[in-house]
């Protein structure tokens, strides 16, 4: 096969790997998905109060589904359309027999082997959360005084539904003189205030890794650094940058620190992805054959050039906005504690080691390309890049122009 032949297949290849994952794009994007939030307290010996948040037009349309409530589903998506969230209440309020009946079958507190008896307190009222309603119900449960530990399961919106993929539960909970926060899902959907502290460790590094797996947007800017990286140092330097950065604003958002609204978030995370992969074409059209040279090295310990550093603050930057994406999935917004904190730092480990991963596999086929076949290398990461920079920028006019 002759040198030009293959480059392009080098090429094909890397484009058909890039089409491939943007194929997946209905199975992993951000959206399938949904988070329920539950907050747990005793104000009282067997009594435990129960506060859930919960996607409100999902709510709907799975009470309507299950309790068979037809004038629910119509009045409830006729509020949701209109954006009246006092209207929502109401509809929510109106039929509330179907939503209460539809939330304890698959919500629900036992005290030892016992069922606690739940009932609602107050009305329904809504709040955004990722910049959707959401509707906080809250509910009283009465459970066995002598109980020493609770056990939590939730099954809400299982996938078997067929209007998400699945959802998860994020819980907080100070029950039994403990306090804490866990995650539960489709493969956990029960837990114990008396979980070891290895389980809980488990649970929100499962969590984060499969956010980072599940986000389409987070992998191709993860591929885009990659892609446009000269040499070890630099993605490993990359990494570290884009770590630290969206550690700060993860646990600052996460703590409710920080706040920025998911219409400035959402596209600036797709515009990143564009930039970074653009940047890399940038460099090939301008540089051709030597686009993976160092200009000028540095006499540092770091040894990088003028445009490793221009890259470096670049990916700093967007690297505090995906911050407040990872954040927004976490979705707590408490006072600072301790146990909250170390939920966080797990729940970021997991993404990390994904991330590391990802990296381990990826750019040393990449770098031993390049140093064996250079063109070929080059066509290979331009492909890449072209790919992303594409979707990148696609997802970033559906995001502001909210299709």
């Amino acid at each position: 096969m002759s040198p030009a032949a293959r480059r392009r297949a080098c090429a094909v290849i890397a484009a058909a790997a890039v089409a491939v994952l943007l194929s997946a794009l209905p199975a992993l994007a951000h959206g399938f998905t949904s988070t329920v939030y539950a907050n747990l307290t005793s104000p009282e010996t067997g009594h435990v109060r129960t506060e859930l948040q919960l996607e409100y037009d999902l709510l709907v349309v799975s009470a309507a589904d299950n309790e068979k409530d037809d004038p629910l589903f119509r009045a409830g998506t006729a509020a949701f359309e209109a954006g009246d969230t006092a209207q929502q209440a109401a509809a929510l309020d109106a039929h509330a027999d179907s939503v209460i009946a539809y939330v304890t079958k698959r919500f629900g507190v036992t005290a030892g082997s016992e069922a606690c008896t739940p009932a609602r307190d107050g009305d329904f009222t809504i709040g955004r959360r990722e910049g959707v309603p959401y509707a906080l119900l809250t509910l009283d449960y009465r459970c066995p005084e002598s109980a020493e530990a609770h056990e939590v399961r939730s099954g809400l919106f299982p996938g078997s539904e067929g209007f998400v993929r699945d959802s998860k539960t994020i819980v907080t909970y100070d029950l039994d003189l403990r306090s804490g926060s866990t995650a539960l899902d489709a493969q956990h959907r029960s837990f114990s205030t008396q979980q070891s502290w290895l389980e809980r460790f488990w649970q929100f590094f499962r969590l984060g890794a499969e956010h980072l797996l599940s986000g389409l947007d987070h992998i191709l800017f993860l591929l885009a650094l990659i892609a446009g990286s000269r040499r070890l140092r630099e993605i490993v330097l990359t990494a570290t940058t884009f770590t630290l950065a969206h550690s700060v604003t993860f646990i600052l958002a996460a703590l409710g620190l920080v706040q920025a609204p998911e219409s400035f978030v959402e596209p600036v995370i797709a515009l990143s992805i564009a930039v970074v992969a653009g940047w890399h074409l940038w460099r090939i059209w301008r540089r051709r054959s030597h686009a993976t040279d160092l200009e000028t090295v540095g006499h540092g310990h770091l040894s990088l050039d003028r445009a490793g550093w221009t890259r470096l603050a670049v990916v700093f930057c967007f690297g505090l906005v995906h911050g407040l994406g990872f954040a927004a999935a976490l979705g707590i917004d408490q006072a600072w504690s301790w146990t909250l904190l170390w939920s966080l730092l797990v729940f970021n480990v997991g993404i990390e080691v994904v991330q590391l991963a990802i990296i381990i596999v990826v750019f040393p086929l990449l770098a031993l390309l390049r140093h064996r076949q250079p063109a070929a290398g080059l066509w290979a990461t331009g492909a890449i890049a072209a790919g992303v920079s594409v979707m990148g920028l696609v997802w970033f006019v559906e995001r502001v122009l909210e299709i």
